[in-house]
């Protein structure tokens, strides 16, 4: 399914310009938002510090390398996420192969118990390695899982309210999305709940313009109701680097290759 993933993680890293055009409906937005947000260039890598802050102010770090290959532009796509620190996570692998006509393939390497784990597509909208964002966040959500309609715009952005068609697979009722018009990049969503509260914001902090391509460079996703925050800061970006199909492959999950490890 083509996806379309506002403000995460990993995801963040790969951003192409599209040109603006008048009179675009709610799904049009959104498919060149999703563009914006996954397929910049062939493919891309980064390193990313991901910092998770509690509600009593204790910080946790996580640093990891992913990279991202694109089968088509606008299609399937790979990520593989390898992890760099602390120890206790060092060495572990997540994998996904993204399917824009189906669920997402997702797979966890847990190096200290030699052990290969699918991640359930229900399992989707759990925490990823403890932090803030989601393993969804990775992949991104699909246009078609949700009705898109443009409820605001102003002379920067494009703001569309998207509710799930099923509503019984997410936590959440609906999610604003503010989009800037410049370059269809995503700067906010505000994800709401059954009761009509806003709990969980995702934010672009950062946008810098890489090798001509607008890339998230700093990000963060705030839970209101726990008081908890996590943020992402990305460095070493570099896309069309010619990566392999073969490294986003179960054999590479317990042996990774030297495109993670540098």
């Amino acid at each position: 399914m083509k996806r379309f993933f506002v403000l995460t993680a990993a995801v963040l890293l790969f951003a192409t310009q599209v040109p603006a055009e008048a009179a675009m409906s709610a799904g049009e937005i959104v498919h060149r938002a999703n563009l914006a947000s996954y397929y910049g260039g062939d493919d891309g890598k980064a390193k990313v510090k991901m910092t998770i802050t509690d509600s009593q102010g204790r910080k946790r770090i996580r640093e990891f390398i992913i990279l991202r290959r694109d089968e088509t532009d606008g299609g399937d796509q790979k990520f593989y996420v390898y992890f760099r620190k602390p120890s206790d996570v060092r060495k572990m692998v997540f994998m996904v192969h993204k399917h824009v006509n189906g669920d997402d393939d997702r797979w966890l390497y847990l190096p200290k118990l030699d052990l290969v784990k699918r991640i359930a597509a229900s399992d989707k909208r759990t925490s990823f390695v403890g932090s803030n964002f989601f393993y969804e966040d990775v992949s991104g959500r699909g246009e078609n899982e949700d009705t898109h309609k443009l409820v605001q715009e102003t002379d920067d952005h494009y703001v569309i309210e998207n509710v799930p068609k099923d509503p019984a697979t997410v936590e959440f009722a609906s999610y604003k999305v503010w989009i800037r018009k410049k370059d269809f990049m995503p700067e906010k969503a505000e994800y709401t709940d059954k009761q009509g509260r806003v709990y969980r914001v995702v934010e672009a902090l950062e946008i810098k313009e890489i090798q001509g391509i607008p890339t998230v460079t700093k990000s963060r996703v705030r839970d209101l109701n726990s008081g908890g925050e996590t943020v992402s800061e990305f460095t070493g970006i570099r896309y069309n680097i010619g990566l392999k199909g073969s490294i986003f492959t179960e054999r590479y999950l317990r042996r990774p290759p030297r495109e993670a490890r540098r």
